[in-house]
């Protein structure tokens, strides 16, 4: 298993396990999605093709598994950089 130091306001350090670092992973990952999910979304009303029954405001393509691929690469990034920064902090 892997493990990180983390010091605590009081110096005294512990460790962060690899469940944290996962967990901290994904919230990171969720974040980053939030960011990223109205990046190139273009909706009904803006296309000009409005469908019956549904929300004008509705996206037409939301591109959800190339956003899932840029979201995985970003929250890998903050995450190295966290990573680096407990490290650093050690």
């Amino acid at each position: 298993m892997v493990e990180t130091w983390v010091a605590n306001d009081t110096g005294v350090c512990r460790r962060m396990s690899t469940p944290m670092m996962i967990a901290v992973y994904f919230t990171i990952w969720w974040i980053a999605l939030f960011a990223v999910l109205p990046f190139g979304v273009r909706s009904q009303h803006e296309e000009g093709d409005v469908s019956e029954g549904t929300d004008p405001g509705a996206p037409v393509a939301p591109l959800l598994l190339k956003k899932a691929i840029a979201t995985t690469v970003l929250s890998g990034v903050i995450f190295a950089a966290f990573y680096l920064f407990v490290k650093w902090m050690d």
